[in-house]
């Protein structure tokens, strides 16, 4: 079998001789050609010269065409920042500026940058399609929804619940759409990527976004395609809700226990996917650690419907070395067997990072422990959450992001017990881990902080 075959009978949850092996290499991309992600994601020659150089550095048995999860919303009106190492972030939301469904653009593949990836896709399939399955990525219902609405969506879920299911059915209509684009052009595999339902309860998850993925995972069915469900971010309490609906595959970030996930999926007949650490492993770490972290996902996940990839889109400058040594593990047996007897490093200790001075500060300290606000869905809506509420706040804010894309993130992560992503702390405790609150819960909790440290003083 080739990769393509090993990946489409893992996908399909059948037992495969090795791990199919699936780098969602985005921006990556860029890197590997000297480009920034500007310039990659919007033109089909770079992103073919980035996917060609990928597949011959790391041996993958399949790719993404583009991993951006913007270019839905880009073409319904949200304004888009562009950054040298990350993907585009969404700027405005036009629902929440008086607009209606009525009034957003039509989406078909002549509009926004659908035509790069029609071009892209087309001359991959000719170049490496024989050998590598192809995957379609989209932006899934409920996170192009919030790119539509802003984050009030989290209190229209509770005060406007008819309202947001029709915006939600109405992106599920987009995806159809997105979804056939890349059908029509010969994917092989299409992604729904949903980040941002990392940050809803299974109930909500029920309510708003099953039946409108659903709706898109049956339609792909219909037209003989194969689909995944990939939520970026901890999901734990929405697994088995995930499991649930019709997709054929779930793909999970670094946070989910592949034991567990394994479990859910083998019951309701699925494949699953997963989930090598992005920044403290593939970014951070080196061919060793990167070995030990394949091989213990490996050990977990076993043989029968299985695709090992990373977390979620790989960061821009992952160094080339640490995924060629996931590929070795992949393709060579004696290489894992070797790597079996490696002892891991000793823990990083972070000694020298120090905590802010809680205490003595003059207002209230919010760390947000994030991936990255600027390439990362959730961890930037919960960024813009904290600052709105401490604009509301009657107290003195002073608000911290700390990326786990270095190590003084990590250091911080570790120091102040963070087990979630994104997740926010108020003077030192862990306080909202992987959830946006409402702008009222969090000022209160900011204005309780305060009053709590009022009293400590008197």
């Amino acid at each position: 079998m080739n990769g393509k075959e090993i990946l489409l009978a893992a996908i399909q949850g059948k037992e495969t001789e090795r791990p199919a092996w699936l780098p969602f290499v985005g921006c990556h991309g860029g890197f590997l050609i000297e480009k920034t992600a500007t310039e990659y994601l919007q033109s089909a020659e770079l992103i073919v010269k980035g996917l060609l150089k990928a597949k011959s550095l790391y041996k993958p048995d399949g790719l993404p065409v583009m991993f951006d999860l913007q270019v839905e919303a880009e073409i319904l009106g949200c304004d888009l920042h562009w950054a040298d190492e990350v993907p585009p972030a969404v700027t405005s939301h036009p629902l929440a500026m008086g607009k209606t469904i009525s009034d957003l653009p039509e989406l078909d593949e002549t509009k926004g940058r659908f035509p790069i990836v029609v071009q892209a896709l087309e001359t991959l399939k000719k170049e490496i399609g024989d050998d590598t399955a192809l995957y379609g990525l989209i932006c899934g219902p409920f996170t192009l929804a919030l790119h539509l609405l802003g984050n009030d969506i989290f209190l229209d879920m509770y005060d406007e619940e008819d309202e947001v299911i029709a915006v939600i059915d109405y992106c599920a209509d987009i995806c159809i759409k997105s979804a056939d684009i890349y059908l029509d052009h010969g994917a092989d595999v299409i992604g729904v990527v949903d980040p941002m339902t990392s940050q809803i309860s299974p109930n909500h998850f029920v309510q708003f976004v099953t039946p409108a993925m659903n709706k898109v995972f049956d339609h792909i069915r219909a037209r003989g395609g194969i689909s995944s469900i990939f939520v970026c971010g901890d999901v734990t309490r929405n697994l088995e809700v995930m499991a649930q609906t019709t997709a054929d595959n779930i793909s999970v970030d670094e946070q989910i226990d592949m034991v567990h996930l394994r479990e859910l999926c083998e019951a309701q007949a699925k494949s699953f996917g997963g989930n090598i650490k992005l920044t403290s492993v593939l970014l951070l770490g080196d061919e060793e650690d990167t070995k030990m972290e394949v091989l213990d996902i490996m050990n977990q996940s076993g043989k029968k419907g299985f695709i090992l990839a990373p977390g979620c889109d790989l960061p821009y400058a992952v160094p080339s070395q640490n995924l060629k040594a996931v590929s070795e593990m992949v393709h060579d047996e004696y290489a894992r067997e070797t790597a079996k007897s490696l002892q891991a490093k000793e823990a990083d200790s972070f000694d020298d990072i120090a905590l802010p001075d809680y205490h003595g500060a003059r207002a209230v300290v919010v760390d947000v422990i994030t991936l990255d606000s600027t390439s990362c869905a959730p961890c930037q809506y919960m960024m813009e959450a904290v600052e709105k509420a401490a604009e509301a706040a009657m107290v003195k804010v002073w608000i911290n992001e700390h990326k786990i894309k270095v190590r003084e993130g990590i250091g911080m992560m570790v120091k102040l017990g963070v087990k979630n992503l994104p997740t926010i702390c108020i003077n030192g405790e862990p306080t909202f881990a992987s959830i946006i609150p409402d702008q009222t819960t969090l000022v209160k909790a900011i204005e309780k902080a305060a009053l709590d440290k009022m009293a400590e003083e008197h």
